[in-house]
């Protein structure tokens, strides 16, 4: 029943209407202060229909966190682009070989350094071997070395700084101070001795990588974990009576940082494409006949002279655009996930 003012009182026993308010009569000015037959207040005419307000910080209700994180991302039209340009090169590197499929293992020499034709779209190398197979071969192991490597690196960095910044004390000083120590050794310097003592190969360049790539997401999660173990729901795992720090680390502190995580893998992908195009490009990556993107590019520089562009342009262009397109999907993740982009 609509509830309406008179100038007398009415209904008084329950308290649920004032003196100014009953069952059948209401004017607009009275509106404010009259309540329903529930007790709840009625809301002003002017301002039914429209949403309640949302405080600072707070999630609307019927939408969570990750529906808002999914909605900033999609409004990124670089990020979409990106997105795009990553899952042209995955499906490029590992279902196009399925499509066009070239001889990779055998050297034909009097195909060598042919320029881009019908038979060859994008010529051929000096051992004679087809340019488009090729950089679809040294895809593959460009971007399952940078997937396993950041994820591998992401995974062991986060655990130790949750760790190092949950037990705190001598333990996160003597856990940071050896990550310090590591960070201050140049990470080339590291990486190109590491690469000279272990023998080359795809396992050994994901293992190289990830140990130099730990670092920063260890650094970061500690500090998110800092932040974190003061609030009330870590304390109550402690006076809950918590078998050691596990349960608190791992059902806790962890989760809260997925952010954080999710944003650094996408970074680590980027940085790990580049750490082995590095390493491809001075010599010290995968042995042909396998191949990957930087190993291709530091083939192609030696006939630049000679003006076979094709053999440099293809590799480089490929870096780049898988290195960017993930920046580009990291950025968006970052903004979706701060806590100013939540409410929006």
């Amino acid at each position: 029943m609509t509830p309406s003012c008179s100038a007398s009182p009415s209904w008084r026993p329950s308290g649920r209407w004032s003196g100014r308010c009953s069952p059948t009569s209401c004017t607009r000015r009275s509106t404010r202060a009259c309540a329903t037959t529930d007790g709840r207040a009625a809301p002003a005419p002017e301002l039914a229909g429209r949403p309640p307000a949302v405080a600072a910080g707070e999630v609307p209700a019927g939408r969570s966190v990750w529906r808002l994180v999914l909605d900033v991302f999609l409004e990124n039209r670089l990020a979409i682009a990106g997105l795009a340009i990553v899952v042209a090169m995955v499906l490029f590197c590992f279902v196009g070989p399925l499509i066009y499929r070239t001889d990779q293992i055998h050297v034909m020499l009097d195909q060598a350094s042919k320029p881009p034709s019908g038979a060859h779209p994008l010529g051929t190398d000096d051992t004679g071997r087809d340019m488009l197979g090729r950089l679809m071969l040294g895809g593959q192991t460009s971007l399952e070395v940078g997937l396993a490597a950041a994820v591998i690196a992401t995974f062991f960095g986060a655990l130790w700084g949750a760790v190092a910044g949950f037990t705190g004390g001598a333990v996160d000083s003597l856990m940071m101070r050896f990550v310090d120590g590591l960070l201050a050794i140049p990470s080339l310097f590291l990486l190109l001795f590491l690469a000279s003592v272990l023998t080359t190969s795809v396992p050994m360049l994901i293992l190289v990588v990830a140990l130099i790539s730990w670092l920063a997401p260890a650094r970061l999660v500690r500090g998110e974990t800092l932040s974190l173990r003061g609030l009330d729901y870590v304390h109550a795992v402690r006076v809950m009576g918590s078998r050691g720090p596990w349960r608190a680390i791992l059902r806790h502190i962890i989760p809260n940082t997925v952010g954080t995580i999710v944003v650094n893998v996408t970074f680590q992908i980027a940085d790990a494409i580049l750490i082995v195009a590095t390493l491809s490009f001075l010599g010290l990556g995968v042995r042909p006949p396998s191949a990957n993107w930087g190993s291709l590019l530091s083939d192609g520089v030696t006939y630049t002279a000679n003006g076979y562009w094709w053999l440099v342009y293809p590799p480089g262009v490929a870096i780049v655009l898988t290195v960017v397109a993930f920046n580009f999907i990291g950025d968006a993740l970052r903004d979706g996930l701060s806590a100013r982009l939540r409410v929006r």
